[in-house]
């Protein structure tokens, strides 16, 4: 009877320690689930940005101060075009919102365009960049591009060589250049909410500004 006594609390200290183990491994699990899994308005835009067959990699969020920050934004790769994968060249941390417009607008506008007008498809779309933390130009506001809701298209590539650039031809290119590029800025304005183009100011002679927004600015 007393040896039963002795082997009852040894007994207890050994469930403990088989218990312990477990409680710790189920914690941790669950806190790591907690911290990769995306809010749900991101999940939803993550699933309608892969609908659009595009390549792209979601990026952690980032706060940098003084209104910057990376928040719900995707490293895009490439576009799908109605026949083949578009290319998107010096193009960093974007919006998922505006990868997906982007992703519509590149296959829907600019990769038709380029066909009916130019007799010739997109291979690879030229960007400025998307996220700097920066202010509008002039101004003491924070321009789209600190919160990477922004991506500046300064030219198109397209499958027979030719290179379209805002700079080169939005004026001074052939007739069928010229209506390409006003072609697809109208329907980048109909995607966005603010496009400014080289009709804008000095500031946006090089390239295509298109923005995500409530309102409907296109100039």
């Amino acid at each position: 009877m007393r040896r039963i006594f002795l082997l009852l609390p040894l007994m207890a200290m050994l469930g403990a320690c088989i218990d312990s183990p477990q409680v710790s491994k189920s914690r941790g699990t669950k806190q790591s689930a907690t911290v990769i899994t995306p809010r749900p308005e991101a999940r939803q835009c993550l699933a309608q940005l892969g609908q659009t067959n595009a390549s792209f990699t979601p990026l952690p969020d980032q706060y940098f101060g003084g209104g910057c920050s990376n928040l719900n934004t995707v490293k895009l790769s490439d576009i799908r075009g109605d026949y083949n994968q578009l290319a998107v060249a010096n193009l960093g941390p974007l919006a998922c919102p505006v990868a997906s417009t982007f992703a519509q607008w590149a296959r829907f506008g600019a990769d038709r365009a380029a066909r009916q007008i130019l007799g010739s498809g997109l291979v690879r779309i030229e960007t400025m960049g998307s996220y700097a933390c920066r202010n509008v130009a002039g101004t003491g506001r924070r321009s789209a591009h600190a919160t990477a809701n922004a991506v500046d298209v300064s030219a198109f590539i397209l499958e027979n060589g030719q290179r379209i650039s805002v700079l080169e031809h939005w004026n001074n290119g052939s007739p069928a250049e010229r209506q390409f590029l006003r072609v697809v800025q109208d329907s980048a304005c109909k995607r966005f909410g603010t496009v400014l183009g080289p009709n804008y100011n000095q500031a946006h002679r090089d390239h295509l500004h298109l923005e995500i927004g409530n309102g409907a600015f296109c100039r």
